[in-house]
């Protein structure tokens, strides 16, 4: 699905971080070495309809490196 992130992303919270992340080898490998944590958060995005909603989003972070793998979850409204 494609989405745009319209507004800071709020209500961060830690999922996962370091080994703890089933994908960490791939992270380590595709994106280079870091702290890797995996995270949520809720923003307001912009669906390819140009539909406004908010969403819980999902995506892997570390120091230096920054967000990757954005995904949408769920819809809070």
């Amino acid at each position: 699905m494609y989405f745009d992130v319209v507004e800071e992303v709020t209500h961060v919270q830690t999922i996962a971080a370091g080994r703890r992340i089933r994908q960490f080898e791939r992270l380590k490998k595709l994106y280079g070495k870091g702290r890797w944590r995996k995270m949520k958060g809720e923003a307001l995005i912009r669906l390819a309809s140009g539909q406004l909603r908010r969403a819980e989003l999902h995506w892997s972070e570390a120091h230096g490196v920054g967000k990757r793998n954005i995904k949408f979850k769920r819809y809070l409204d």
